[in-house]
């Protein structure tokens, strides 16, 4: 039975990426070694690294005097490395989410946080808008997708002359971003680019120097700008898959490519969920609406019935569609390689389902 992956994160891969992968774990580049081996300083890795810088500021378009790092730590540990670098006196967030807050509990160590605006108490169930952005704030930060509540900021906020930051660990290669807007972007990698263990950064070079405090070697973007991604080892299979996922999506036709299938996906899961007769979306607006993480629930008078469509969905190879605990009801995670049949398999289910 074919498996359809809808698991949040870790999540899908290319086929071919996952493949090319193993196989560079047996031999990698054909020189005996596998890729979990060798040096992160032979010959044969700093090409790997140098394409994967290459092919990000390709496919976003990425501006001179930008860096593109990879780290370790994951995107919660950028929740403190960001105020720690950016943050003098004050900053600004937005919180829509759990992922938001957990940024926010960060930067308040390190200087003044004003929230702009937040759904918290909505249970993060829309997009908050008209917030007001403080001028005088030495950055503003947003989380663009939320995994967990099924919501997703597309368009760039408009910030003023506030530095931007944002966390894009879920939605980054799948539309366009005007990196020029901003002046960080950062994200973890398993959930559109790699196996968990690299986080992306994509740091402008001249915010950086100006928090007027010491700030420790390893937590300094500087250090890793330097370094090139190399002050330390480098977590070498991770960066090793990602430069082959973003192979992957040049090939495919690049982020306007990942864009239009990313909208045919959302478009034909949450059509089906509107037109059902038992499952509701659980963010009313379409424009709030993530096109990576889609929820649903089932209609209060058939509430009683989730358990039942979990294992009917499960016997049909749908895997990882149960929502968090924060929504409950059930979560489809659609992310650049989950293929539009796995989108029509479980529109069928439901579909199957419901006329049972």
């Amino acid at each position: 039975m074919k498996k359809h992956n809808f698991n949040a994160g870790p999540s899908i891969l290319p086929r071919e990426v996952i493949e090319q992968t193993a196989q560079a774990v047996l031999d990698f580049n054909g020189s005996g070694l596998s890729v979990l081996e060798i040096s992160h300083r032979a010959k044969d890795f700093q090409p790997v690294l140098d394409e994967a810088v290459a092919l990000f500021k390709e496919l976003l378009d990425i501006p001179e005097g930008y860096s593109v790092l990879f780290l370790g730590g994951g995107a919660s540990m950028q929740f403190c490395m960001v105020p720690f670098n950016l943050l003098a006196k004050k900053a600004a967030y937005l919180n829509t989410g759990t992922w938001s807050k957990k940024a926010i509990k960060e930067a308040k160590a390190f200087g003044e946080v004003e929230v702009v605006a937040s759904s918290a108490d909505s249970n993060f169930n829309f997009i908050p808008k008209n917030f007001v952005v403080p001028q005088d704030a030495d950055y503003f930060h947003y989380t663009a997708n939320n995994t967990i509540f099924g919501t997703e900021i597309r368009e760039t906020p408009d910030a003023g002359n506030v530095r931007l930051v944002s966390d894009m660990s879920s939605d980054i290669f799948s539309h366009p971003v005007d990196v020029a807007k901003y002046d960080l972007i950062y994200g973890g990698a398993q959930k559109n680019l790699a196996p968990a263990g690299v986080t992306f950064v994509i740091v402008k070079n001249d915010a950086l120097g100006k928090a007027g405090r010491p700030i420790p070697t390893m937590l300094d973007y500087q250090t890793h700008i330097d370094g090139g991604s190399m002050f330390n080892t480098p977590p070498v299979l991770p960066i090793y898959s990602a430069m082959l996922t973003l192979r992957w999506i040049k090939a495919q036709g690049g982020v306007q490519e990942m864009a239009r299938r990313a909208k045919e996906r959302a478009d034909l899961l949450y059509g089906a969920i509107e037109d059902s007769k038992i499952f509701i979306p659980t963010i009313a607006d379409p424009a709030d609406r993530s096109y990576m993480n889609i929820c649903f629930v089932m209609k209060e008078e058939y509430k009683e019935l989730e358990p039942e469509f979990m294992k009917f969905a499960t016997e049909r190879g749908m895997v990882g569609i149960k929502g968090h605990r924060s929504v409950g009801g059930f979560r489809a995670s659609c992310y650049n390689a989950l293929p539009l049949e796995s989108v029509q398999a479980l529109v069928d289910c439901m579909k199957e389902f419901e006329n049972r």
